[in-house]
């Protein structure tokens, strides 16, 4: 049997690279999926490339409370229940130092990654079935710090507050929330960022990024996506609460 027939999903950011490789693993087992993303050509594209009749999308602003309970219904309307939640949209913010950070991007940062995660976890909750899980994607910047990018920094470390507290809440419903922390992964919120840290010399401080973690290298969205497809399924019935750091052995050093 695979491990997740006939459970349902909500992904938002499900148009960015780990969200849609995630809505690919969810579906080859068995999973039913809804795509949620800010931007609505993003999502048709994401909907042709997974396929089928088992993964629908709702365009939605996550930071707005309306837009919200619009995809939750969504979901109950075209798939009749909810059993996972991957709390997964976020913005990176500007590349400036506190003292220069703009405070409206900070405001935006934390709209979408702070108050998108709570609200998500708000409406879905009551419409999930008893046993379900939630995974929020923080970062390792959840865990540690790094300059010239607090809004970043902030909102991560934000995210495993919501989730300590949820995983505690929605425990006596068996319903199970952790965190994952990815390091750097290949995809393009980091081109954003290493032209951020190095303007006209991204790939260098690619390399320069890719040499403070053990392993040597960024990580690739599908590794990313298969440690939620760990904490969505059964194999994890007995986790919740924790914060899952996937990162190359970069927090260790």
């Amino acid at each position: 049997m695979k491990k997740l027939e006939n459970k349902v999903a909500i992904i938002t950011g499900g148009a960015g690279s780990i969200g849609q490789i995630t809505a690919q693993l969810f579906l080859e087992e068995g999973a039913r999926v809804m795509l949620v993303d800010l931007n609505e050509d993003a999502l048709q594209q994401a909907v042709r490339e997974l396929g089928g009749e088992n993964v629908k999308y709702s365009a939605a602003d996550v930071s707005k409370s309306e837009d919200v309970r619009r995809y939750v219904d969504a979901t109950v309307k075209a798939f009749g229940k909810i059993d996972m939640f991957f709390n997964n949209a976020g913005i990176e913010g500007v590349v400036k130092p506190i003292t220069e950070y703009p405070e409206d991007m900070f405001d935006k940062v934390i709209a979408v990654n702070v108050k998108g995660a709570w609200l998500g976890i708000k409406h879905v909750l009551p419409q999930m079935n008893n046993g379900g899980s939630i995974i929020n994607s923080s970062s390792i910047a959840g865990i540690n710090g790094s300059p010239n990018v607090s809004a970043y920094i902030t909102s991560k470390h934000a995210v495993v507050g919501i989730m300590r507290a949820a995983a505690v809440e929605a425990a006596p419903r068996k319903i199970r929330v952790n965190s994952v922390h990815p390091s750097p992964v290949d995809n393009q919120m980091m081109r954003s960022l290493e032209e951020g840290f190095a303007p006209g010399q991204a790939e260098a401080a690619k390399k320069e990024l890719e040499n403070t973690i053990p392993l040597g290298r960024y990580a690739e969205p599908e590794e990313i996506a298969q440690l939620v497809l760990f904490l969505a399924s059964d194999d994890s019935r007995f986790i919740t609460g924790t914060t899952q750091v996937i990162d190359g052995g970069l927090s260790v050093q």
